[in-house]
């Protein structure tokens, strides 16, 4: 295959859950740019909404839909609303998640706690793949890419259950590529620190500067440096990848201890 040909998207259609903004959007637009039609779930619908927009000013299809993704009826809403539009469902990038941020103090932690963040970052990840599952096989193409997390790999106070939950969607990754091949790929990206709205609200200088100590490439990532490795996961370029976690970090760990 060319280059072009590998990274060609016409005719595939993906969901990508927290489509409005951040990693969930930046991925939307790129797999939009690569031909795919693309259903952006998101919590806020206004948000899912303008990333259609900007789908939209590329020339591509795309589809907004409210989606609590720790609410099973949304999920099914959300795909069967795919099929409805679009006829079927190829890539499934499950990127909704959140929890952690050095406030999980173990000693404080309630089982209410513990469910609605393993729900919000693993749970519903697995009953996405079984509702898209059956699509992907039909159609003899599908690839899943799971959004996990640094956090997954290494050790930090206080982010216990989404350490855990992430490190949980790695492990899930591999038995579900064991499990759902050959018609379907399931990989994981592990980012490091991005960029992203919710990074700005507390990022100051002297803060950074701690991330960036061990971090070789001597910058924090963005959003895009996340979507093109989806764009891998979700192309034909990774036909014969399955069952593995892409760590992009910038070589390091942007730790604060």
């Amino acid at each position: 295959m060319s280059i072009r040909e590998n990274y060609d998207l016409t005719g595939k259609v993906a969901i990508v859950t927290g489509a409005g903004d951040g990693i969930g959007r930046a991925s939307a637009l790129k797999l939009a740019e690569a031909g795919a039609s693309v259903v952006c779930g998101d919590l806020n619908e206004e948000k899912a909404l303008e990333t259609v927009k900007q789908i939209e000013a590329l020339g591509k299809r795309g589809l907004a839909v409210k989606c609590n993704v720790t609410v099973e009826q949304d999920l099914v809403n959300l795909v069967d609303s795919a099929v409805k539009t679009f006829g079927k469902v190829n890539i499934l990038v499950n990127n909704a998640g959140g929890g952690g941020a050095g406030k999980e103090n173990i000693l404080n932690l309630s089982l209410e706690y513990i469910t609605k963040t393993f729900t919000l970052n693993l749970f519903s990840m697995i009953i996405l793949i079984k509702l898209c599952a059956p699509h992907m096989k039909a159609d003899k193409y599908g690839s899943v890419i799971n959004i996990s997390s640094m956090a997954s790999n290494m050790v930090s106070h206080d982010m216990i259950i989404y350490g855990s939950s992430k490190a949980g969607v790695n492990q899930m990754t591999k038995y579900a590529a064991y499990d759902l091949g050959p018609e379907i790929r399931v990989n994981a990206i592990g980012p490091g620190a991005i960029k992203t709205h919710a990074l700005g609200t507390v990022l100051t200088p002297e803060i950074e500067k701690k991330m960036l100590a061990k971090t070789p490439l001597g910058r924090l990532g963005d959003v895009d440096d996340i979507a093109n490795g989806v764009l891998y996961f979700a192309s034909p370029a990774s036909a014969w990848t399955s069952g593995q976690i892409l760590f992009i970090n910038g070589g390091g760990t942007q730790e604060l201890d």
